[in-house]
C-alpha cells in the first residue's frame, strides 16, 4: 500500500513539474508586445510655434497615452518625395501615416491604394477611402470668439488680419472673426492683407507692418503658420491675436488670446480604434464641444469684462444652441447672403465661401 502511495505521489509530482515546464516555456516564448508605429509628415517644422508644433505636441501626447512609437519627417514638399517618405515609413514598420497638410492629398491616395493594411490620417483633407480618414476642426467658432475680444479691445476701431490665401478655409475664418468683432462693436473694420504663403516669414512680416503703418490698426490677428505677425505686434506696441498655439509667454506685452488646436483629442481615440481593430474611415469636422479647438486663456492684457462675454458665447457654442453663420448675414457689398432664421450649410462653408461679410476690407496697394 505504501509502495502504491509513493508511486502515486511520484506521478503527481512529475505531472506538476511538466505543467510548470510547459507553462513556463509558453510564457517565455510568447512574443513581446510591440509598439504601434506611427509616421507623421509635416509641411513645416515641429518647433514652428504654430501649425506643425501643434500636431507634434498632440501626437506625442497620444504616444504617451497609448505607448506609441513616433517617427516624423519635417519640411516634406508636395511632390514625389512625399510619396517616397510615406513608402519609407511603411517599409520601416509604420502602421499609421499622418499627413498634416491638404496638399499631400493626391499622393496619399496613391500610396493608400498600394497599402490597404496601413491607415492614413489626413489633416484638412477632403477625399476619404477604406483606409483614409480626413479631419479638421470648426476653428471658425474660436475665431468668432477671438473677434469678440478684438472688437471690445480696440481703441481705433481698426483691426488687422494677416491671411495666407483667399480660400474657403481662410475666408470662413475672416468672416467668423469679423462677425465676432461686429457683434460687440458695429463701428469696427477688419483690414485683410493676403501673403500668398502659410509659412514665409518675410511676407507675413511685411503684411503686419503695412496694416499698422497704412491702416492704423491697433490689433493684429492672423491666419498663417508664421509667427511674424506676433513678432511685429510685440515690436510695434499693438495687440495681437495668434493662431495654432498659445504663445502668450513669448509675447507678454501684446498677446491677447488665440484660436488653438488640441490634436490629441482626435489622435488618441482614432489610433486606439486602429490598435483594437475597430477602425473605420470617415470625414470629421469637429466643433467646440469636442475640445479639438479651443480659445487660449485670455491674458492680463485683455480689458476687464471681455472674458464674461466670451464665456457666454462659448457656452452656447458648446451646447449647440448657436453657431456663427446664422442669418441675417450681409456681405461687404450690402447684399444679404444668409436670410434671418437660416444658416449656412457645411458644404458651402467648407468649399464655397468666396465672399466677405460686412466690415471686411481687403487691402489694395
Amino acid at each position: 500500500m505504501k509502495k502504491i502511495a509513493i508511486i502515486a505521489i511520484t506521478i503527481l509530482t512529475l505531472i506538476i513539474i511538466g505543467i510548470f515546464y510547459i507553462t513556463n516555456r509558453y510564457l517565455k516564448e510568447e512574443p513581446e508586445k510591440t509598439q504601434t508605429k506611427v509616421g507623421i509628415i509635416y509641411n513645416g517644422e515641429v518647433n514652428d510655434k504654430g501649425w506643425g508644433q501643434s500636431h507634434y505636441e498632440g501626437i506625442n501626447e497620444s504616444a504617451r497615452e497609448l505607448d506609441l512609437k513616433i517617427v516624423y519627417k519635417e519640411n516634406v514638399p508636395y511632390d514625389q518625395s512625399c510619396m517616397d517618405t510615406m513608402e519609407n515609413m511603411i517599409e520601416d514598420g509604420c502602421q499609421v501615416i499622418i499627413c498634416n497638410s491638404f496638399d499631400y492629398g493626391d499622393w496619399i491616395l496613391k500610396v493608400a491604394k498600394k497599402h490597404p493594411d496601413v491607415v492614413f490620417l489626413h489633416a484638412t483633407g477632403t477625399e476619404t477611402g477604406d483606409n483614409i480618414t480626413t479631419y479638421f476642426g470648426r476653428m471658425y467658432q474660436m475665431r468668432y470668439l477671438s473677434g469678440i475680444v478684438a472688437g471690445m479691445q480696440t481703441e481705433t476701431d481698426s483691426i488687422g488680419y494677416v491671411a495666407a490665401f483667399p480660400i474657403s478655409e481662410v475666408n470662413r475664418g475672416i468672416n467668423a472673426f469679423t462677425l465676432g468683432v461686429k457683434s460687440v462693436n458695429p463701428d469696427a473694420t477688419v483690414h485683410v492683407i493676403w501673403t500668398e504663403s502659410w509659412t514665409d516669414y518675410d511676407s507675413n512680416k511685411i503684411a503686419a507692418e503695412t496694416l499698422i503703418g497704412e491702416c492704423g490698426v491697433d490689433i493684429i490677428a492672423m491666419h498663417c503658420d508664421s509667427v511674424a505677425p506676433l513678432d511685429v505686434a510685440e515690436e510695434k506696441g499693438v495687440w495681437s491675436i495668434g493662431y495654432n498655439m498659445d504663445n502668450s509667454k513669448l509675447y507678454p506685452n501684446s498677446f491677447l488670446t488665440a484660436p488653438v488646436w488640441n490634436w490629441s483629442t482626435f489622435y488618441t481615440p482614432q489610433i486606439e480604434k486602429i490598435i483594437q481593430g475597430r477602425y473605420y474611415s470617415g470625414n470629421y469636422w469637429q466643433g467646440s464641444e469636442t475640445g479639438l479647438i479651443k480659445l487660449a486663456p485670455l491674458t492680463e492684457n485683455v480689458k476687464p469684462g471681455i472674458s464674461t462675454v466670451v464665456a457666454e458665447k462659448k457656452a452656447m457654442l458648446d451646447a449647440g444652441t448657436y453657431d456663427v453663420f446664422y442669418g441675417p448675414v450681409t456681405d461687404n457689398e450690402g447684399k444679404i447672403r444668409i436670410l434671418e432664421g437660416e444658416n449656412m450649410s457645411d458644404g458651402v462653408m467648407l468649399n464655397g465661401f468666396d465672399w466677405y461679410v460686412e466690415g471686411v476690407k481687403i487691402y489694395e496697394e
